[in-house]
């Protein structure tokens, strides 16, 4: 090979070793072993603001006296004669300089390269994965211990065989992993079997994170559910945790689990499947312990059939299916709650309040369509606005009264001494009534209605159709 093209070889060569070092966007300097800078690429100029001619061929000891770099990792490197690494503070940015020392064939100290990185971003990100953290920890904490609290206020009361065999297969399962479908009208206290499930499972010291689907909007399910990434949306200024990774290592209760819309049955469908989630604008998969029950008073299988909801997905949740009784199908169990109830009301306003004998055979005489839930609003009705201790017949509600315990749903007409706001209050009941079972969500109810999905919600509540 002539010498001609010996030169050219090593010239190409340097040329390229120029291309690479010039184009890294981390910055890069060389010192040799007495600390004299010997090179500087533009990204160590940009990232310490300063001017390679002004620093090459200066020493790298002088520079850090004068106050260029605050730390050097050239200097640690060259004192420990092993890689060491430096953070350092620069106008402030965060930098951080590993030094690599060099050595020659006789284990002589030949140069120390030194390659620098902005980590500020990296360091921001992860005080806010640290902060994020904290404040999923504390919300978990403060929900274990209204959940606690929740628990120990709240009384089963039982005495019908139907619904002492329900709670019986509740505590039964409480044992297990397996998924549990909570089925039953709206107000027979499906809610409470979930949390006599989860107080009985291996995670009652976990979190028990309530979800209602129905009450919900459409376009949020989604992220509230399997939570979401920065930028995932316009409003999205940060990263938050879904419900279901803030329920990792506890139950996650997904009441009206029936109207969900389908976009989102399909991510369900594939955590029961795998037990891994991904958030909204997200492209990782989470592996999250989560234990899911479920409960809705719409008939699931009618709504296969007609396309509204997944069959893949029924027969997921449907494992352990357990179906809790309406009220009128357990007679049995509506004086102690009655008595329950009254009682309870009246502590929380410290007043003296039972319930007289035709007040007692009226209530006793009644169906309740809206279930615990209706009893309980009654009860609490009558314990604050009855003015003496005892709560007889003429405190009841009018249309109570005058049915003999039988209360219609909605009148046909108007009767004498009826007042307007009952006749609304019953015509509207048998208006949602009738369009719950129409339409398979709220926010078709609200677009037939001409109204806001929250308002149908709220309405639906008001008369204990939810």
């Amino acid at each position: 090979m002539s010498l001609s093209n010996s030169r050219q070889e090593i010239e190409a060569l340097n040329r390229e070793l120029n291309a690479i070092i010039n184009s890294s966007s981390d910055g890069l300097f060389v010192c040799r072993a007495d600390g004299t800078v010997i090179r500087v690429n533009p990204a160590s100029e940009r990232l310490h603001d300063i001017c390679a001619a002004d620093v090459l061929g200066q020493n790298i000891f002088t520079l850090v006296d004068e106050g260029f770099v605050d730390r050097s990792a050239a200097l640690e490197a060259i004192r420990n004669r092993r890689q060491m690494s430096v953070l350092q503070n620069h106008r402030g940015r965060k930098l951080m300089s590993t030094g690599t020392p060099v050595f020659d064939e006789q284990g002589e100290l030949e140069l120390v390269v030194v390659t620098v990185r902005d980590v500020t971003e990296l360091d921001q990100l992860q005080r806010n994965l640290e902060e994020e953290a904290t404040r999923s920890s504390q919300f978990r904490e403060q929900m274990l211990a209204m959940q606690q609290l929740k628990l120990e206020e709240r009384q089963i009361i039982a005495r019908s065989p139907a619904m002492v065999q329900v709670l019986q297969q509740a505590v039964r399962v409480g044992g297990s992993d397996s998924t549990v479908l909570i089925l039953g009208e709206s107000g027979v206290g499906k809610g409470v079997i979930a949390d006599l499930i989860h107080s009985h499972s291996k995670r009652a010291g976990g979190p028990m994170i309530r979800i209602n689907c129905g009450a919900i909007p459409e376009t949020l399910i989604e992220s509230e559910l399997f939570g979401y990434e920065k930028g995932a949306f316009t409003g999205a200024q940060s990263a938050k945790p879904g419900y279901f990774e803030l329920a990792d290592g506890g139950t996650l209760f997904l009441d009206e689990v029936a109207e969900l819309p389908m976009v989102s049955q399909v991510k369900l469908l594939r955590f029961l499947e795998d037990g891994r989630i991904c958030r909204l604008g997200c492209t990782t998969n989470i592996k999250v312990n989560v234990r899911v029950l479920a409960a809705t008073h719409r008939n699931l299988e009618q709504m296969v059939t007609d396309e509204h909801f997944r069959l893949d997905l029924f027969y997921r949740l449907h494992v352990i299916p357990l179906v809790v009784p309406p009220l009128r199908e357990r007679r049995d169990c509506l004086l102690p709650l009655l008595r329950h109830y009254i009682h309870l009301f009246a502590q929380k306003i410290q007043v003296e309040r039972r319930l007289g004998n035709t007040a007692l055979d009226a209530l006793l005489a009644y169906d309740y369509p809206g279930n615990v839930r209706e009893l309980m609003n009654l009860c609490e009705r009558l314990v604050v606005m009855t003015e003496t201790e005892v709560i007889g017949k003429s405190d009841l509600p009018a249309a109570l009264r005058r049915q003999g315990g039988k209360m219609p749903d909605a009148p046909a007409d108007w009767q004498p001494g009826q007042k307007l706001n009952d006749v609304l209050n019953q015509t509207e009941r048998q208006l949602l009534t009738k369009l719950r079972e129409r339409f398979t969500s709220q926010a078709q109810i609200a677009a037939h209605l001409g109204v806001n999905q929250s308002t149908v919600a709220r309405k639906l509540k008001k008369y204990a159709l939810n």
